[in-house]
């Protein structure tokens, strides 16, 4: 008798211990997790420019209105910059003067090799971010500063220097054109080698 006690002991002890093994392979169902992406977007982005005259180095401001790409993102800002390609349309050069504006169409683009666009890729890696500019037949890399605000907003800037894309034959070309217009008060008409670039975005989150 009590063996069959002690039988039935071990049986339910077994049982028991069967169905905590089950319970415990149990896994809680997974969970997807969704990462949010920085999008670069060509309507939240801005192309500017400053050319200088004379001797003393007045700037004269403008912009391209128009900035071709699709979107791009990353899972970080550079990431979302990195080999972004673009083009921009020279037809869309804008500087609030419709006669400057007419007249760097064809004197200066004009005087260029493939004038309808200017193209680019932005290289951002390590830290250290260029844009790989193709201008007058000629590609050559922009080195570009930039500061990134709360993760969202980005500005880009550098210095193009005319001579790196062979374009000194159209800086001679505006600067005869503009000849009277480029003299300062000491008589002497100069258009600079150098133009600021400023590139402005803000990066959206998908």
């Amino acid at each position: 008798m009590k063996r069959a006690i002690i039988l039935l002991i071990v049986i339910s002890m077994g049982i028991t211990s069967c169905k905590q093994k089950k319970e415990t392979k149990t896994e809680a169902p997974t969970q997807v997790e969704t990462t949010e992406k920085f999008v670069v977007k060509p309507e939240a982005t801005s192309v500017k420019w400053t050319a200088y005259k004379t001797t003393e180095k007045k700037g004269v401001a403008g912009e391209f209105a128009i900035l071709n790409f699709e979107n791009k993102e990353g899972a970080t800002p550079q990431e979302a910059l990195n080999n972004l390609n673009f083009s921009i349309p020279v037809s869309s050069l804008f500087t609030k003067d419709e006669a400057r504006d007419a007249k760097l169409k064809e004197f200066f683009f004009g005087a260029m090799l493939d004038t309808e666009l200017l193209k680019g890729t932005i290289k951002y890696t390590n830290n250290v971010c260029v844009a790989s500019i193709t201008m007058n037949g000629v590609t050559h890399d922009l080195p570009l500063k930039v500061d990134i605000t709360d993760e969202r907003r980005v500005s880009m800037v550098g210095t193009m220097n005319l001579k790196d894309w062979d374009a000194l034959g159209a800086l001679e070309s505006i600067n005869k054109a503009c000849f009277d217009l480029h003299k300062g008060p000491d008589g002497v008409s100069k258009t600079w080698e150098d133009v600021a670039i400023e590139v402005n975005t803000f990066l959206r989150k998908s």
